[in-house]
């Protein structure tokens, strides 16, 4: 199973666009995956119609429209791999281990709100921020997730977007 990842998109703003790159991975996924901030139910709407189903969780700068719609936080079976997804993990200091225990079933809890790209992995436990495909603050790149599920087993990775 390939999964696509994005967090903090933050549109319609300002002319961004999701780049070609980005577009290219979601179509070609089994599903996507969206750690909040949308901003718009627009976007969420455009990345559904891409083909791939999109499963996601409201982020702080969601419309009342998105947070009625979607979760704060979500825990999904993928191929046998339980993957949690929120939107903020809290603070640096700690949050592997925090995340650990919040969510003891998992393998991965996937988040957002940093715009920061993050991958850690502990003992087979992973925490990972796609960072922002269109937002990217003062992160020198732009970026996203990809996650390969096989075997009862993930492998996460970033993808730099430009």
């Amino acid at each position: 199973m390939l999964v696509a990842i994005l967090a903090d998109t933050h549109l319609p703003r300002a002319g961004r666009v999701f780049p070609d790159e980005c577009v290219k991975r979601m179509e070609s996924a089994d599903l996507i995956l969206h750690a909040g901030d949308f901003v718009d139910s627009i976007v969420l709407a455009e990345m559904e119609i891409l083909g791939p189903p999109v499963e996601a969780v409201h982020g702080n700068l969601d419309s009342a429209e998105l947070r009625r719609a979607l979760p704060a936080e979500l825990t999904l079976d993928l191929d046998g791999v339980k993957v949690s997804l929120l939107h903020d993990a809290g603070p640096a200091a700690g949050r592997l281990e925090r995340m650990r225990k919040r969510f003891p079933e998992s393998a991965a809890v996937i988040f957002g709100h940093s715009h920061i790209p993050l991958h850690e992995e502990r003992d087979g436990f992973h925490l990972f921020n796609p960072g922002s495909p269109t937002d990217k603050r003062r992160e020198p790149r732009h970026t996203m997730g990809i996650a390969r599920i096989e075997d009862g087993r993930i492998e996460l990775e970033h993808v730099a977007l430009d």
